[in-house]
């Protein structure tokens, strides 16, 4: 023969190399894939490492259980739930739990839906001022209530500085300085307005025409507001009120600080109480109820999502808004708004002002006030913290930790948000896009607390080439980038599906590579996308406390750990100033951030 004949190439041969050439242009399935072990490794993985530490001896609790470190064990369990300490540890402050959740979620109904209705049903003066006004407590950490709380009604039962009614010499007594009844009030006028904005939200779409056509028709009005708008409006105010419960799931700073002087304990304080007690086991029982507690609200959630599309009205003309007109009960109205806006926002920020301006809390008079507490070069007295607030290393050490972990935390957690959405959109209708929202969703079904400890407990020591991180910068932005994933990830994913494949199969066609076209096209495209997904992990991540409580320590201090801290040395003057620091940082990057976006959380509903 002339020449040998070369075999066949065989069938999968081909398939394969076919496959290798695709990939290099279009690997969306390849990166998804990745991205989904990431995932699960950073959101999945600290869960289980949570959940097995309950179950399983832990290092130093040997003699207490008789069995070897890392061995399957129940004493964590019984010690939580049936034990002679478990009315303490588990059952006190899981019915504590269930009463401040309650009230809360009762007090931001009634004063959001009430305040919803004025706003945009009606023709309350000052309408347009009023809805930004009203969404301002949320943007303030939440315990920045509590201290004001504490600075007017704190009595004598604990040391340190005497509140303003004190002073006075008005001694509150211990139900109204501390505990349930202070708790809830300062809990639900921080949380008030997820209420308004769902509530305004849903009645800015309700149809004026059909309590009129009821109203026509011979109706009440107190059988039009239960027939018709009881109805329409059940969905939004269900919506509200698990969204409240949820929040106040995980809340800690409240809590700690109304709550720790007279021992009253929830859930998150048990379980920081536990883990300071080094009682790691006991923490992992208590992270693994909240964990279940906040998976069955989500799920609660997810339920009235579905059960909404039977309440829709359908009609052949435009919704028509008229307002209520108040006529007489216009000022009363404007009054009742008013001192919301007061109660919420100018009386809590007046009050810690003051309280840092003065050497007795509530003396008025001229030789007491000072600006010592912010400047003063030397504070005797304060052996911690011995200068002035401003002049003192530790608010610069702690606001550099605060932006840099913060910052680099949003940059993270947006940039993965845009990255997952680019995946999820780009394999739609697999099973992979599926677990890729399912994934980055996950983190939202765990109140803050309990997911900081799931990151304590599964990087607190070495695990293969990943070294322990406890007590590193790095766990705090890992923590944080991974915590605000779900938000990122669904600013990403409706970014997404707004852009079409048309640019980039344009770029394919002419060569371009994946990474190109990702960075040339769709990062320049999606740029405001990218922006509001960084900027709100920004802005929450500024007034964290739930998670940086359980991982930072002395050297990692934000400004956010560094108040509590100065409140748990008694130097309330300085802990008030520090939070008014925060606040400050709050509103101007909440402010740039709508600059820059074009957006505003209470856009729609003062026009």
């Amino acid at each position: 023969m002339s020449g040998a004949i070369a075999a066949p190439r065989a069938p999968w041969r081909g398939a394969l190399v076919y496959q290798l050439q695709r990939a290099r242009y279009e690997p969306t399935v390849a990166l998804g894939a990745v991205l989904l072990v990431v995932l699960a490794y950073l959101v999945v993985v600290p869960i289980g490492a949570i959940l097995s530490d309950a179950v399983r001896v832990q290092p130093g609790d040997e003699a207490r259980t008789g069995q070897p470190a890392g061995h399957v064990t129940a004493y964590y369990l019984w010690r939580a739930f049936g034990s002679p300490v478990s009315r303490l540890l588990l059952w006190r402050p899981l019915l504590n739990t269930c009463v401040v959740a309650i009230g809360v979620t009762l007090l931001a109904l009634i004063l959001g839906g009430v305040l919803a209705w004025l706003v945009v049903r009606t023709d309350l003066p000052g309408r347009k001022w009023l809805a930004p006004l009203l969404v301002v407590p949320y943007m303030m950490p939440s315990w920045t209530f509590a201290l004001a709380w504490l600075t007017v009604f704190k009595n004598r039962a604990v040391g340190g500085p005497a509140g303003f009614l004190e002073t006075m010499g008005i001694s509150p007594p211990n139900w109204l300085a501390y505990g349930t009844v202070p708790i809830v009030v300062t809990l639900g006028g921080h949380y008030f307005p997820f209420a308004f904005l769902l509530l305004g939200n849903a009645l800015r779409r309700f149809d004026s025409q059909l309590e009129e056509s009821a109203s026509v028709l011979g109706a009440t009005r107190w059988t039009t507001t239960r027939r018709i708008v009881v109805p329409l409006m059940l969905p939004a105010v269900a919506s509200a009120a698990v969204l409240t419960a949820s929040r106040v799931l995980g809340t800690f700073g409240t809590p700690y600080i109304l709550g720790l002087p007279v021992n009253y304990s929830v859930l998150s304080t048990s379980l920081y109480q536990s883990l300071r007690g080094g009682s790691t086991g006991v923490m992992a029982v208590l992270s693994a109820v909240i964990i279940a507690i906040g998976v069955a609200i989500v799920a609660v959630d997810s339920w009235l999502l579905r059960e909404q599309r039977r309440f829709v009205t359908v009609g052949s003309k435009g919704a028509m808004h008229r307002r209520t007109r108040l006529r007489r009960w216009r000022i009363p109205a404007a009054a009742l708004a008013g001192a919301a806006v007061g109660a919420t926002v100018v009386i809590p920020l007046g009050t810690l002002t003051l309280s840092t301006i003065m050497r007795v809390p509530g003396r008025f008079e001229p030789g007491n006030f000072t600006a010592e507490f912010w400047i003063a070069s030397r504070l005797p007295a304060f052996v911690g913290y011995p200068t002035g607030l401003l002049r003192g290393p530790g608010l610069a050490a702690a606001a550099w930790n605060s932006f840099r972990i913060v910052g680099l935390a949003a940059l993270l957690s947006g940039a993965l948000g845009l990255f997952v959405g680019y995946l999820a959109v780009r394999t739609q209708g697999t099973r992979l896009s599926i677990l890729l929202r399912q994934a980055s969703f996950l983190p939202y079904l765990v109140p803050g607390i309990a997911f900081a400890a799931a990151y304590l407990s599964l990087f607190a020591v070495r695990r293969g080439p990943i070294p322990a991180l406890y007590g590193t910068l790095s766990l705090l932005v890992l923590a944080l980038t991974v915590a605000y994933l779900p938000f990122a990830s669904r600013a990403g994913i409706a970014a997404m599906m707004q852009l079409g494949r048309e640019p980039e199969e344009a770029a394919q066609v002419c060569g371009a590579r994946w990474w190109q076209r990702l960075w040339r096209i769709v990062a320049p495209i999606q740029r405001g996308a990218l922006a509001a997904a960084m900027i709100l992990p920004f802005i929450a991540g500024l007034k964290e406390l739930s998670m940086i409580i359980m991982l930072a320590t002395p050297g990692t201090d934000v400004l956010t750990t560094l108040s509590i801290r100065l409140q748990d040395y008694g130097y309330p003057q300085l802990a008030n100033a520090a939070v008014l620091v925060i606040v400050a940082l709050s509103f101007v990057v909440t402010y740039l951030g709508q600059r820059i976006t074009g957006t505003s959380l209470a856009s729609g509903l003062e026009g």
